[in-house]
């Protein structure tokens, strides 16, 4: 016989048990009847993360534009009154016309519930506001300029915008919710090569194409036969510059700064000492912005001390102030050459006339004379936003391009990849034809500009084109 403290103590440990048992069974829903009947209908958290990441108009990604306008507009969609969107964001651009968000949401507001053909472009806001709005603008010009000249056969441009903070976890997670929805046709997407391969890794399993306006890794290259780049690439831009060192500078030896933990940066670096060494010049010093003991002086003495011709800046976006210090310490010493990440106004504030006759290698640039003889993109471009946009733009505006040709030739996923690659594919871009190799690449040369005084950009100093050759 049990006594009675006994029976208390067995009564309270089966207590102690049933109440964790519950416990964990709420805890656990994917093995809870209860709750994996309603797990379909009931999204998860990363789920909802994903939908909060994208909207047709529903939602404002952009942090610099509180307008009433703009929010009432986004509001209007969401409760699907198009004609009072179409009146708000119309008041909205009249204030801010510069505001490419803004144009896209009021063309999909004008598409209403009209049968439409839809593409995604995927930006990094929430880290790189500036670059989103450069590539949201060439996107919102290509559809702007199809829906109000005959649409896609009649049929207009939905264009829906997706908030991947270049992130290489959220542009995968965006991706395969856009490989889930069967009215995607084609996705802009992504800035930085890095997260172009981790997101080109689901484009390609879901069959979805995708085209980057901005990654130029070499990677990229046959990664997939659904990523493609309206972008050269790294091989291309390091070619060059090569070439303008030991041909123009007549130069042989240079000492290169890169990041290691950056795909692009590591690509562009290792590209370009093996066009330096085919040309017959050196490159002698390799120094890795990304270790902690870096130092601009004590790089600048080593590459002089081992008599360093030219210093080439290969950064990235995360390590351009390192690369920029090395501007400053250097006191034009040595040449200098750079990748596109230094092609930003940042640049000339801070290289200010330390920076003077720096050459750097851009895909595209307003006001190189084969643009205007290839394009009328510069002149639009300019009506439309009131000022010069930049190769991201111009870039983006190629590749939506690129997939709007496509949905023409054949509205389907399978028909948009096989047309993409095809030899009589050729439409016209900003920066003239767009075709594609069957790598994936474009077909196109990349533009030299040096760092020169000026006015336009307000610093005192501009970046100007130079003959390549």
């Amino acid at each position: 016989m049990l006594n009675k403290d006994s029976k208390v103590f067995i009564f309270t440990f089966l207590l102690t048990v049933g109440i964790l048992a519950l416990g964990l069974w709420q805890l656990m829903p994917n093995f809870s009847g209860r709750n994996s009947n309603n797990s379909k209908n009931q999204p998860t958290n990363n789920d909802q993360s994903v939908t909060e990441r994208m909207s047709f108009g529903e939602r404002i990604f952009s942090p610099s534009d509180s307008s009433t306008n703009k929010k009432e507009g986004s509001q209007a969609i969401a409760q699907e009154n198009y004609p009072q969107a179409i009146a708000d964001f119309s008041k909205s651009l009249k204030i801010n016309p510069n505001d490419p968000e803004s144009l896209i949401y009021l063309n999909n507001a004008k598409i209403g519930t009209q049968k439409n053909y839809t593409i995604f472009v995927s930006v990094p806001f929430g880290i790189n506001p500036k670059s989103a709005l450069e590539i949201l603008r060439g996107v919102a010009q290509a559809q702007n300029e199809i829906n109000n000249n005959g649409k896609i056969k009649g049929i207009p441009l939905k264009v829906g915008i997706a908030k991947d903070e270049d992130n290489p976890e959220t542009a995968q997670k965006i991706a395969a919710a856009l490989v889930e929805n069967p009215d995607v046709l084609g996705v802009v997407c992504c800035t930085s090569s890095h997260v172009t391969l981790a997101a080109g890794e689901i484009y390609d399993s879901g069959k979805l194409v995708t085209i980057s306006p901005t990654s130029t890794s070499v990677k990229i290259t046959d990664f997939s036969p659904y990523v493609f780049r309206s972008v050269p690439s790294d091989s291309i831009a390091a070619r060059t510059l090569a070439n303008y060192m030991i041909k123009n500078l007549k130069k042989q030896k240079a000492a290169v700064f890169f990041n290691s933990e950056s795909s692009y940066s590591q690509s562009l670096k290792k590209e370009f000492v093996t066009s330096v060494l085919l040309e017959g010049g050196e490159v002698s010093q390799e120094f890795d912005l990304s270790k902690a003991d870096f130092s601009a002086a004590q790089s600048i003495k080593k590459s002089t001390d081992d008599g360093v011709e030219v210093l080439m800046l290969a950064p990235n976006t995360l390590t351009l102030d390192k690369a920029l210090q090395v501007v400053q310490v250097n006191q034009k010493q040595m040449e200098l050459l750079a990748g596109d990440t230094t092609y930003t106004i940042k640049t000339l504030e801070v290289g200010r006339e330390q920076a003077l006759e720096m050459v750097v290698a851009i895909p595209w640039h307003i006001n190189s004379n084969k643009n205007s003889l290839l394009s009328d993109f510069p002149a639009t471009s300019r009506r439309l936003w009131g000022a010069d946009v930049n190769w991201r733009t111009a870039l983006a505006y190629d590749a939506t391009k690129a997939l709007i040709k496509a949905i023409e030739t054949d509205p389907t996923r399978e028909g948009i990849q096989k047309t993409l690659p095809s030899s009589d594919f050729a439409p016209k871009g900003a920066n003239g034809e767009i075709r594609f190799q069957s790598s994936g690449d474009r077909n196109s040369p990349v533009q030299l500009v040096k760092v020169v005084p000026g006015s336009r950009s307000r610093t005192g100093y501009d970046f100007e084109p130079i003959d390549n050759n």
